[in-house]
């Protein structure tokens, strides 16, 4: 009769091979060193190979240990979100949320938001990581990102929360010195705060509804890889910025910022929920997404109705 696989061994393969060390798998599997190494040995037995090198110095996998690494990491992972799943369903969400957020919208937009998060779920840990830069979720092990883009095609299990609108905006101050532009091309005489990860490469694209497309280059007086960055030059009159709505609504509403080119739109971009593909989601992330769907589409500066889908 055929034997089961050894799937507690597998699973302690993947988070030796996660670790880098028998003693620092131990640790983390809360298991004794030996019994690490027996289940390792148990493993090189049935294969009847070696899966890992190992010298006094260092340890890695060979051939054989790099190809069974895939899957015995979907084992691991399986595991654990099945009995989370189990346990989650018995008592209250609990546990780690791993996401991952712009900087400029986590800091203004997500971050004062989770505080009723936590206390409606105080078992609930999140760890935020604010970048502008997208991250790899699969490799990195983020359970959810929050994006803000023109979402290409991937893998990846994408959400729409709403469409945000891009603004030309300045201060009061700078329209009553250069007053304000009519048409695209007369930007030409203005300065530009450019977010340096922004579309169009050295110009700025608007689209009329009569007029079509127009591109204009500007001269650039400041640039910064964070677009939140630019909002002090804009207040005190440097120059002029295409910004999110969501990033200058409050400067808007108080009448310290205008738009300017009203008339001209500039192709918007959406806000969405994405996730990993293939992994199940535990009843924390799911409490997590059900809260951000109903706190951020309740902002003034989302616009709706979105087209939200799975």
């Amino acid at each position: 009769m055929k034997k089961l696989p050894d799937l507690e061994a597998w699973a302690i393969f993947a988070k030796v091979a996660e670790m880098g060390s028998f003693a620092r798998a131990a640790a983390e599997l809360s298991l004794s060193q030996a019994t690490v190494s027996k289940a390792i040995g148990r493993l090189e037995a049935r294969t009847g190979t070696v899966l890992f090198h190992r010298t006094p110095r260092r340890m890695s996998l060979t051939e054989s240990g790099q190809a069974a690494l895939e899957r015995a990491s979907r084992i691991l992972e399986e595991g654990e979100a099945v009995e989370a799943e189990i346990a989650e369903q018995a008592v209250s969400p609990r546990g780690l949320i791993r996401v991952s957020a712009p900087m400029s919208f986590g800091l203004s937009r997500l971050a004062p938001i989770t505080p009723g998060f936590l206390a409606a779920y105080p078992e609930v840990e999140l760890d935020i990581q604010f970048d502008d830069k997208q991250v790899d979720l699969v490799a990195e092990r983020f359970d959810l990102a929050l994006r803000i883009a023109s979402l290409a095609d991937s893998s990846l299990l994408a959400r729409r929360l709403c469409e945000v609108r891009i603004l030309l905006v300045g201060s009061p101050a700078y329209f009553a010195q250069h007053g304000k532009p009519r048409h695209p091309r007369d930007l030409q005489r203005y300065k530009a705060l450019w977010y340096s990860y922004s579309r169009g490469g050295t110009s700025w694209r608007f689209r009329h509804k009569k007029h079509g497309d127009f591109a204009q280059a500007v001269p650039s007086q400041m640039r910064a890889n964070n677009a939140e960055a630019l909002t002090p030059a804009l207040l005190a009159g440097l120059g002029l910025a295409l910004q999110p709505e969501f990033l200058v609504w409050d400067e808007l509403q108080s009448g310290r910022l205008e738009t300017a080119l009203d008339e001209w739109e500039v192709a918007p971009i959406a806000l969405y929920i994405v996730t990993p593909p293939g992994r199940r989601r535990t009843a924390r992330v799911q409490a997590f997404i059900d809260y951000l769907l109903q706190s951020l589409v309740r902002e003034p500066w989302a616009r709706l109705p979105a087209t939200t889908s799975e």
